[in-house]
């Protein structure tokens, strides 16, 4: 398995400065990403950048670090009223969804992380035990309640997203979401519970969505996913069964067994069904089975039932 580095540093040795948010702000150096209900401003393949003096003074402000050119980044998560900076034309807003493959490896995870702390910092201004409003800490990835003391930082939800293949290794198992409506097919996905492994919340949601045992469970690659702010754990699963396999008819309406051709047929969009979008740990995974035709891909946990 490739092991994927950071895309742009964090610079997690000036959080702790203090005033560092407020003395990047005044500086003619920093860049600001801004965030609006979960998208930016996209311009030439890039993230559109613009300078602290530019943002609404109502935005709450985090470090996001440096980018390769050693540029400061800052963020601002900004509401959904309209200002200077919101009047761009609607199009140039744009989520990791509506991107796909047009961004490269930094402005990616620029996107990603971007998005989800801008979530929490809007979220997350109260504190949970008494309700008193929270102070910023550690250049926007923290907070501290000054009456009863608590400290709140950016969570991540883990969830499970899986690839369910025949026991012969030739056919795929992709379900179709109920708000889909049947249009797109893809792996079976669930959150992690609390008290279970990886492994286990694997096993439940296949068998709670699709009715099927595995024999086997293989981790492939992970990927943040801010909505709003999850980690995707991918992984390919055989089956022990492929006729036990059967939709829940809650969550999932259809399930079907889907042979390599039909899978390309489908990402050239021939049919038979939609696949998920570039830009998703899903179609990864399904094009991950389709080029590997063994079943011992480059896999690199193993797990027995």
């Amino acid at each position: 398995m490739t092991v994927q580095t950071a895309a742009f540093d964090r610079a997690g040795q000036l959080r702790d400065e203090p005033g560092i948010i407020q003395t990047l702000r005044a500086s003619s150096d920093a860049l600001v990403i801004v965030v609006r209900e979960g998208r930016v401003r996209i311009e030439n393949g890039g993230l559109l950048t613009v300078s602290p003096s530019e943002v609404a003074d109502d935005a709450q402000w985090g470090l996001l670090g440096h980018r390769s050119d050693d540029r400061v980044l800052l963020l601002a998560a900004v509401g959904p009223e309209r200002d200077a900076i919101d009047a761009a034309p609607a199009e140039t807003w744009l989520g990791l969804r509506d991107t796909g493959g047009m961004l490269d490896a930094e402005n990616t995870e620029l996107l990603v992380t971007a998005v989800s702390l801008a979530s929490w910092l809007r979220d997350a201004r109260f504190c949970q035990k008494c309700g008193s409003e929270t102070e910023l800490r550690q250049g926007g990835w923290s907070r501290r309640c000054e009456a009863c003391a608590h400290e709140i930082f950016p969570r991540t939800d883990p969830a499970v997203i899986v690839a369910v293949e025949s026991p012969d290794g030739e056919r795929l198992l992709l379900g179709a979401n109920a708000n889909w409506r049947g249009r797109m097919y893809s792996c079976f996905a669930g959150f992690v519970e609390a008290g279970e492994s990886l492994e286990t919340t694997v096993h439940r949601e296949i068998e709670e969505e699709a009715g099927v045992h595995l024999d086997e469970v293989r981790y492939i690659s992970s990927q943040p996913w801010p909505y709003p702010r999850s980690l995707m754990v991918g992984f390919r699963a055989t089956a022990s069964d492929e006729h036990s396999a059967r939709p829940d008819g809650e969550e999932i309406i259809d399930v079907r067994w889907f042979t390599r051709d039909e899978i390309r047929s489908a990402m050239n969009g021939d049919g038979p069904v939609g696949l998920p979008g570039p830009a998703s740990i899903a179609r990864a995974l399904i094009e991950n089975w389709c080029d590997q035709r063994e079943a011992g891909a480059p896999s690199e946990t193993r797990e027995g039932k």
